[in-house]
């Protein structure tokens, strides 16, 4: 990643981040699901970001799979694209929720530094970590884009939970049991958690 140039300054902004939470009527923040691949992220967020649609509440999703056809379509997958990739989407997500957006993503995000970092980025009181757990061998029996098969076959290379590790969370914000739990029940909970995490600010 190129340094910053010396010549370059933070430009203020007449309208603040408080005021643009205000016009929302609702915090902005950042809800990171990581777990492997096949673990349930983007069905999870997607079900999450629809009844949070439905309640009125103003939301956005990242997905890894999208972002890496446009935004981070230059990068690879050695470990320094992989750690870029998050970088950029952690910046892309805390600039939609400085808006006052609530920001759904959802990326395997197999390190805890990168995770970290992401936090820093969009800053620790607006940022959730949410850890889909769900067991290797169920996530490879579902394989639902049969990079499993693949990856065991040896045509992709790092591929976390086969060739590549997966860092889990040591204290997520919330955790779903997707290899146990119904898809309606992990909503139902996370609504329950998001309503007490993501209060309006109060003005």
């Amino acid at each position: 990643m190129p340094a910053s140039s010396p010549n370059i300054t933070s430009q203020g902004l007449a309208v603040s981040i408080a005021d643009r939470e205000a016009l929302m009527g609702q915090k902005g923040s950042v809800l990171w699901f990581t777990g492997l691949s096949g673990s349930g992220k983007s069905t999870l967020a997607n079900a999450l970001d629809a009844e949070l649609h439905r309640r009125g509440i103003k939301t956005a999703m990242l997905d890894g799979d999208n972002l890496r056809q446009g935004l981070c379509g230059d990068l690879a997958f050695s470990a320094e694209d992989r750690h870029e990739n998050l970088r950029r989407l952690a910046e892309v997500a805390r600039l939609m929720a400085d808006t006052g957006l609530v920001v759904l993503t959802a990326f395997v995000s197999p390190f805890r530094s990168d995770r970290d970092r992401a936090r820093q980025i969009v800053g620790a009181s607006r940022f959730a970590e949410i850890f889909v757990d769900c067991p290797l061998e169920t996530c490879a029996a579902r394989d639902v884009k049969g990079l499993y098969a693949k990856a065991e076959a040896g045509l992709i290379l790092d591929f976390t939970g086969i060739s590549s590790p997966y860092e889990a969370p040591l204290n997520p914000d919330w955790t779903v049991y997707s290899g146990q739990e119904s898809l309606e029940t992990s909503r139902a909970q996370l609504i329950r958690w998001f309503e007490s995490f993501n209060k309006p600010t109060e003005q």
